[in-house]
């Protein structure tokens, strides 16, 4: 993580406040905020804005750390690269790809696979009532790839979708030998869904794992990031089918 000098408090009234979020935008100093305001309609609001969301434990409890980034790794999906280890796995077809089939076991295999998760308590009960409320304009989603044989879960991730626009907040796959590049699939597979659905592009936050390069994503600075989040996100919801 950014370790900047300090991370300012956030909340709901001041993210309304348009000169304090023009600031916020221009400030390169700061990128990491934090906040105890837990309800659904202040994280779409910080989502809306191009903040993608964590948590920090602290003394007093666990907090909301919005991170409005220096940069963004993002996917146009003309740029997806499919490996040929991927490509095989697609020709055997040995899997499912599914959308919203198994939330729960998602969000609980993140939650045991990796060291540091910040999908936890508070955020963990906020993101289940987000996928479950009927808001239009902000959809939570989890991606599933399922073994045929064996129905098991050995990939997916949790995100959600504004306007023409998905973003990822945490996966998993499997690390068993025989499901092997599967974690690889599940991108490709999704980066082809959210394509034939009419989506603009697919945001996958921090840029500087290797694996988003791989992927195709190219890093956008945060003012070129937001002037194409705020044209996409305002565009109608899309529903994926």
């Amino acid at each position: 993580m950014y370790k900047q000098p300090q991370i300012y408090y956030l909340t709901s009234d001041r993210l309304k406040d348009r000169l304090y979020f023009e600031h916020i935008c221009t400030d390169m100093q700061n990128s990491y905020y934090w906040s105890d305001e837990w309800s659904e309609d202040f994280y779409i609001e910080l989502a809306e804005a191009g903040f993608i969301s964590t948590t920090y434990d602290t003394k007093a409890g666990l907090v909301l750390l919005p991170e409005l980034q220096f940069d963004y790794a993002i996917l146009d999906f003309k740029d997806l690269h499919i490996s040929k280890k991927v490509k095989k796995l697609i020709n055997e077809n040995a899997y499912t790809f599914s959308l919203n089939s198994m939330f729960d076991e998602v969000l609980a295999k993140i939650s045991t696979q990796h060291k540091y998760n910040w999908l936890k308590e508070e955020y963990l009960q906020l993101l289940k009532n987000l996928y479950n409320s009927e808001n239009i304009n902000f959809q939570i989603i989890s991606i599933e790839i399922i073994c045929k044989d064996s129905s098991e879960l050995i990939a997916g991730e949790v995100g959600y979708i504004i306007g023409k626009t998905y973003t990822s907040l945490s996966g998993f796959s499997s690390r068993e030998k025989k499901y092997n590049n599967y974690g690889n699939l599940q991108l490709v597979l999704l980066a082809k869904f959210l394509q034939e659905n009419g989506f603009l592009f697919w945001n996958l936050g921090h840029s500087h794992m290797n694996y988003k390069q791989k992927l195709g994503c190219k890093t956008h600075n945060r003012e070129e990031f937001l002037k194409r989040w705020n044209e996409a996100v305002n565009l109608a919801i899309i529903n994926p089918s």
